[in-house]
């Protein structure tokens, strides 16, 4: 009698599992390491264009994660100053990503109209206004959202940005 339980057990471990294994630890040390570096947090980016007087500028969450706070603000340049009222159009849809606290400064009138969000404001003084949207990702929120912002005049678009969002775990 040998005394040991394990003395005819068979070693079976395929030799490519070892391999496997540290190929899977390099991939996680490099996502924690991608993680901590802040690669994986918000990304802002800024999108402009002009037209007919206009100038429409967005900062917008470019890259974000659920739960995160974001910037998201549009600033319109109207050399000469603006009419009585400054009419925006935002992609209705891109705000379901978000919760939020409000539009800064409050629209004096918000109406969805099929795939759009139209918001009008009343006229600033001078040749510069500026709307900022309180908010941060929605912590279910998985998927990105495209978007397009236009200034409109007589219910059509002077000038309008694209832009997207893209959600990362």
């Amino acid at each position: 009698m040998t005394g040991s339980t394990v003395s005819e057990l068979v070693d079976a471990g395929h030799p490519g599992a070892t391999w496997v294994r540290r190929v899977a630890l390099a991939a996680v040390t490099l996502f924690v390491a991608v993680d901590l570096a802040g690669m994986l947090g918000v990304r802002t980016g800024e999108v402009s264009a002009s037209a007919d007087g206009y100038v429409l500028s967005a900062l917008y969450p470019r890259t974000a994660r659920a739960g995160q706070d974001v910037t998201w603000q549009v600033q319109v340049t109207r050399h000469g100053g603006f009419d009585e009222t400054l009419t925006l159009s935002i992609t209705g849809d891109y705000f379901d990503i978000y919760e939020t606290q409000g539009f800064h400064p409050e629209p004096d009138t918000s109406t969805r109209t099929g795939d759009s969000l139209v918001l009008t404001f009343t006229a600033p003084p001078g040749e510069v206004f500026v709307v900022a949207y309180d908010a941060y990702i929605q912590p279910a929120s998985q998927v990105g959202r495209d978007a397009r912002v236009a200034v409109l005049r007589q219910g059509e678009p002077v000038v309008s940005v694209d832009f997207t969002t893209h959600l990362v775990p």
